[in-house]
């Protein structure tokens, strides 16, 4: 039997998904920034941080993988492949971290920036590894460019708008 609590994470992980299948449809119309902004990061990030890592680890390697079969962006491979384990690690260290540090809104946000680092690592090795696969070359300089400079609008648009979703949701639906 479900809890109230367990029904309230799973369907906000299902509204979490359809909007990470949506939202690149309207940051895509922003000349020159809209794929800088990351917007399958926001409901990962999202997931894993209200829901649980459980729920963040299955929106972040599903979303990725489903987005492109659906619409075919982004490319299978390498990159919608190593954006599933970069996802997933971002919705289930943003869970585990928030989870396990003081529920302080400093906190929150140091569980944030944990987590989009080590995702950014992950990403890395698993484009390192795919690349390999399809003949391609991953450098050192790629993954720098790519994982944060190129990066840098969305990790803003992150920081300011995760945390204050979080604690909304928190609010809404306390003890969920």
């Amino acid at each position: 039997m479900r809890t109230a609590s367990s029904v309230r994470k799973l369907t906000a992980t299902a509204m979490l998904l359809a909007v990470g299948l949506l939202l690149p449809f309207l940051t895509g119309q922003i000349q020159g920034i809209g794929n800088m902004l990351c917007p399958l990061h926001l409901p990962v990030f999202i997931a894993g941080m209200a829901c649980g890592p459980f729920w963040g680890l299955a929106v972040g390697a599903v979303l990725p993988l489903l987005r492109s079969v659906l619409f075919g962006m982004p490319p299978l491979m390498p990159t919608a492949a190593a954006m599933a384990f970069e996802l997933a690690a971002y919705g289930v260290l943003s869970g585990w971290l928030r989870r396990r540090l003081p529920a302080t809104l400093p906190m929150l946000y140091a569980s944030l920036i944990g987590a989009m680092v080590a995702g950014r690592i992950v990403w890395g090795l698993a484009s390192l590894v795919l690349y390999g696969f399809t003949a391609g070359t991953f450098t050192w300089q790629l993954f720098v460019t790519n994982g944060f400079i190129n990066a840098i609008p969305g990790i803003i648009l992150q920081l300011v708008i995760v945390p204050p979703i979080v604690r909304a949701m928190d609010r809404a639906f306390p003890g969920a």
